[in-house]
C-alpha cells in the first residue's frame, strides 16, 4: 500500500488528508467519498511516523517472533494432501482433514485460510501465495504446476519428496557442522573462565615487577581488561547483531544482496550454498519439464525458488534469454553457474529431445557436489580450528610465562 496526501476546498478553506491506497486512481476513489468538498491534488508521500513505526513493528514481529512451520509438520500435511486427492477425494474435504489432523498450529491457521479462500473463488496457488513466507517457494511453484497440469495428487507427492530432499540436506549439514561449533564453543568457555578466575591472579603479580611486559602479556591482559570489563556488553553486541542482520536481510534488499553476494565468497559455506541452491533449482526445472511446462515459464518458476539474490539475477537473464530465442545450453553458458561438461549435457538433451533426463543427471552431479563437502567438512575445517587453537594456547603460554621467566631469570642473577 502506498500513501497520498490529499489537497481539498471545504467551506472557503483548504484542508490535507492522508489516504492509504494501491496507486493515485484509487486514492482518488477513496478521497471522493470519504471527503467532503472539492479535491484539488493528490500527490504520494511517505507513511505518516506512526504508520513507519506500526510497519516496523509488524516487521520486527514477523521476522523474529512469528512462529516458524516445522518442516516435518509440513511434509506431513504435503503428503495426506497428496494421499487423499490421489485417492478421488476433492481438495476441500482435503484441507480440512489435513486442519484436523495437523498438530501444527500455524500450519492449521495457513490451511484453515486457505480452505476460506478457496470457499470465495480463489485458486490453491492464489490462497496459498499470501503464506510464500511460511510454507517456502518450492510448494508454491509444486502447487501452481498441479493446477497446470491438472495432476495435483502427483504433483503433491513430488512436493513432499522434495521437502524431504531438502530437510535431509538441512539435518546433514547441521550434523557436519556440529562436531567444529561444540570444539569452537568448549575453547571460548574455556578462555573465558581463564580470563575470568586465572589471569587476574598473574595480573597481581605482573603489575609489582614494575617492568616493560612482552608483547604477548600486553595482549593477554588487553584481552582480560575487555572481558571483565565489557564482558556483557559485547554479549549484548553480539546477540543484538544477529538480531539485527536477520532483520535487515528480511526486509531490506539491498542490504540482503550485498550478504548474498559476499557469503558466495566465504571459504566452504559458499560452495555449499552454490551446490545446495543450483540443485534445488535443476530439480524443480526437471519436474517442470517433465510435466510438458514450456521452458520459459519453467524457468520463470524456478528461479521463484531460489533465495540467494545473485543466483537468481543470473538464473533470471536465462528466462529472458531463451524468450528471445537463444538455446538453453547456450543462455546457461552466459550465466557462468554451470562447467562446460553440465553445458554439453544439457546441449545434448535440447537436441535428442531428452532434456528433462539430462537435467536430472545435472541435478544429481550438484547434490552429488553438495554431499561430497558437507561428508568433508571436518576435514576442510580441522585446520582453521587447529591453528585458531594453537594462537589461543601460545598467546596463554607465552603471555603467562615469558614474565615468569624473566622474574626467574632476575633473581638468579640479582
Amino acid at each position: 500500500m502506498n500513501y497520498f496526501e490529499v489537497t481539498y476546498l471545504f467551506k472557503g478553506r483548504k484542508n490535507t488528508k492522508i489516504i492509504k491506497a494501491q496507486n493515485r486512481m484509487d486514492a482518488l476513489a477513496t478521497a471522493k467519498i470519504k471527503l467532503p468538498g472539492i479535491i484539488i491534488k493528490i500527490i504520494e508521500t511517505s507513511a505518516p511516523v506512526e504508520d513507519q513505526f506500526k510497519e516496523f513493528q509488524k516487521q520486527f514481529e514477523n521476522t523474529l517472533l512469528k512462529p516458524k512451520i516445522k518442516i516435518d509438520n509440513l511434509i506431513s500435511s504435503i503428503r495426506q494432501l497428496g494421499v487423499m486427492t490421489n485417492a478421488g477425494i476433492s481438495i476441500h474435504d482435503s484441507i480440512k482433514e489435513v486442519v484436523k489432523s495437523t498438530e501444527d498450529r500455524r500450519l492449521k491457521v495457513i490451511f484453515e485460510n486457505v480452505d476460506d479462500a478457496l470457499n470465495s473463488g480463489q485458486s490453491f496457488t492464489e490462497a496459498l501465495n499470501n503464506y510464500r513466507s511460511d510454507v517456502g517457494d518450492v510448494t508454491i511453484a509444486m502447487i501452481e504446476l498441479g493446477e497446470n497440469t491438472g495432476n495435483m495428487s502427483e504433483s503433491l507427492l513430488k512436493l513432499a519428496k522434495i521437502l524431504e530432499e531438502i530437510r535431509d540436506n538441512r539435518k546433514k549439514f547441521k550434523s557436519a557442522l556440529r562436531y567444529p561449533i561444540i570444539v569452537l564453543v568448549a575453547i571460548s568457555i574455556a578462555f573465558t573462565i581463564l580470563m575470568v578466575y586465572v589471569v587476574p591472579k598473574f595480573k597481581e603479580i605482573f603489575a609489582k615487577l614494575h617492568t616493560q611486559l612482552p608483547i604477548p602479556t600486553r595482549i593477554l591482559l588487553f584481552l582480560e581488561n575487555i572481558i571483565n570489563g565489557y564482558g556483557w556488553y559485547i554479549l549484548i553486541f553480539i546477540v543484538s547483531s544477529i538480531a539485527a542482520v536477520k532483520f535487515l536481510y528480511v526486509n531490506n534488499r539491498d542490504f540482503k544482496r550485498e550478504f548474498d553476494k559476499n557469503i558466495l565468497k566465504l571459504y566452504l559455506f559458499g560452495k555449499i550454498i552454490y551446490n545446495a541452491t543450483m540443485y534445488r533449482f535443476t530439480m524443480i526445472f526437471t519436474e517442470l519439464i517433465a510435466a510438458g511446462i514450456p521452458i520459459s515459464e519453467a524457468l520463470d518458476t524456478a528461479v521463484l525458488t531460489i533465495d540467494n539474490t545473485i543466483l537468481k539475477e543470473k538464473l533470471f537473464n536465462v528466462a529472458t534469454s531463451v524468450g528471445r530465442g537463444m538455446s538453453l545450453s547456450d543462455a546457461f553458458r552466459d550465466t557462468g553457474l554451470f562447467q562446460g561438461m553440465l553445458l554439453q549435457m544439457i546441449g545434448a538433451g535440447e537436441k535428442s529431445g531428452t532434456l528433462d533426463m539430462m537435467l536430472d543427471k545435472v541435478a544429481n552431479y550438484f547434490k552429488m557436489r553438495f554431499d561430497e563437502i558437507v561428508d568433508n567438512i571436518s576435514s576442510y575445517i580441522e585446520p582453521i580450528l587447529i591453528g585458531f587453537i594453537a594462537i589461543m594456547v601460545l598467546i596463554m603460554a607465552l603471555g603467562i610465562f615469558l614474565p615468569m621467566w624473566d622474574l626467574a631469570a632476575a633473581v638468579k642473577h640479582g
